[in-house]
């Protein structure tokens, strides 16, 4: 089992409010399978100060006595109180107790009443203690309209607030430290940050070993994740999985998605709307654009296996058993290349800051009518234009050509008066003896292979 992975930002910050002197209010979540849950018993491992209530779906009678069967464990003292959301915790802050409460969600679906009962005995009790109460939940909606949100008993309690995102890719190469560069960047582009789904490589098997058996095989642990996770999710998932089948196979624009999907496009926005709260999709403009303006945007999916499985698995179920160990090779591996790509995109304008020490203001994608630039970084001293080639061909000097005569079409109002463009080009494959050679003659043309990006990933950490 792999050791527990970064995240020490987090577990700082979850400390320092263990410590506190004054009473602290947190709120963690994020998706499922991120992490949240280990991420708190990392740091109360070694504490006999802490109640840890895992909350499950069932009666609220139930939870409630589940609760104080967890609080009187770690504070047998309390075993005679009366069994009461508002007396326990009320005891509990005499006591300055680290109080964690996970899936809250779960609680909420039964007693409506409990967010504002935990904000009663806050404003009276708690916020005069040296008690910290953390939240956890993996329902995004639920957590903000609840918990979160201005109507929400709850607002304005908070003293802190952790919105946990997948691990970088510097940390995930962490679950397959002797993969190659490229294979590496693969990998990642599959499983995403998402530590569950990275715990179930086994860093001694070749990658297409283990996408075989943990994703493409039956009895894999990831055969069924994102339908079990949507289907949790959501009531009606068929007309989702058509959505995300069309985002996964390449549909960015609102009426090439609502065609492949076969969906009205007057309602798409409402159910990308959905997939973009539960973090699935997300819509970026380009780089240039006003986020608050801008109409040209486009969607993609956000979790790399998510993107994998609506593209590789979902529909082919019948094929994939029929090829069974052949599957991979058959049906993922001609594509593959193809479907790392526009992750392999998004890896380099993450990097760019760390490659190119210059003030960045913003990097990512430039599109307008038929010209596109996969990163480019608004800087204070000018452009940074580049291209991204996952390909097994080297980049030519055409390629940079290319991108100096696109880089003339962008239109930015804050480009600094006499800013410089620099020119930055990514390569799967390396690059051509000409291209190399202009890259040497040239201090405005620079080339990174895999093993800069990885590189620059690992400073990440």
């Amino acid at each position: 089992m792999q050791d527990f992975v970064d995240r020490a930002q987090e577990r700082q910050q979850l400390t320092s409010s263990y410590e506190s002197e004054t009473a602290e209010f947190m709120v963690l979540y994020g998706r499922r399978r991120l992490g949240k849950s280990e991420l708190v018993r990392q740091t109360i491992r070694d504490r006999d100060d802490a109640v840890y209530y895992q909350a499950i779906e069932s009666t609220a009678e139930n939870q409630l006595d589940n609760f104080a069967e967890t609080v009187t464990a770690a504070f047998p003292d309390l075993k005679n109180v009366r069994r009461d959301w508002e007396v326990l915790l009320e005891e509990l802050g005499k006591r300055d107790a680290i109080v964690i409460i996970d899936e809250f969600p779960f609680l909420i679906e039964e007693d409506e009443s409990l967010p504002s009962r935990i904000q009663r005995v806050w404003d009276l009790e708690l916020q005069n203690t040296g008690l910290t109460l953390v939240l956890i939940g993996s329902s995004i909606s639920v957590m903000e309209e609840k918990v979160l949100a201005g109507g929400s008993p709850l607002y304005g309690r908070r003293t802190a607030t952790i919105d946990l995102g997948p691990l970088s890719v510097g940390n995930a190469r962490e679950f397959f430290p002797a993969y190659d560069p490229e294979t590496a960047i693969k990998t990642w582009a599959i499983y995403g940050g998402t530590p569950y789904y990275l715990q179930t490589i086994d860093p001694d098997k070749p990658l297409a070993e283990n996408v075989q058996q943990s994703i493409l095989s039956e009895q894999g642990l990831l055969y069924s994740e994102p339908e079990f996770l949507l289907r949790t999710e959501l009531r009606q998932p068929n007309t989702y999985f058509s959505i995300l089948r069309a985002l996964a196979h390449g549909r960015r624009k609102p009426n090439e998605i609502a065609g492949m999907a076969g969906v009205d496009s007057g309602s798409l926005s409402t159910y990308l709307q959905k997939l973009r709260r539960l973090r699935l999709v997300e819509r970026h403009i380009p780089v240039t654009a006003s986020p608050t303006s801008s109409k040209r945007g486009r969607y993609r999916i956000s979790a790399p296996l998510f993107r994998f499985w609506f593209r590789f698995v979902y529909g082919r179920q019948d094929r994939l058993r029929l090829l069974d160990d052949n599957a991979f090779d058959e049906v993922v591996a001609p594509e593959l290349a193809d479907h790392v790509s526009p992750l392999f995109e998004r890896l380099c304008q993450e990097v760019l800051p760390q490659l190119d020490d210059r003030q960045y203001r913003a990097v990512g994608q430039w599109w307008f009518q038929e010209n596109e630039i996969d990163v480019l970084g608004l800087t204070t001293e000018g452009l940074v234009a580049g291209e991204c080639k996952f390909t097994s061909s080297p980049v030519t000097e055409g390629v940079l050509t290319n991108l100096e005569q696109t880089t003339e079409e962008v239109q930015w109002s804050d480009e600094p008066a006499n800013g410089s463009t620099q020119y930055v080009l990514f390569s799967r494959s390396g690059f051509s003896e000409d291209l190399e050679s202009t890259a040497q003659q040239r201090d405005d043309v620079s080339l990174y292979n895999l093993e800069d990006i990885l590189s620059a990933t690992a400073d990440e950490v």
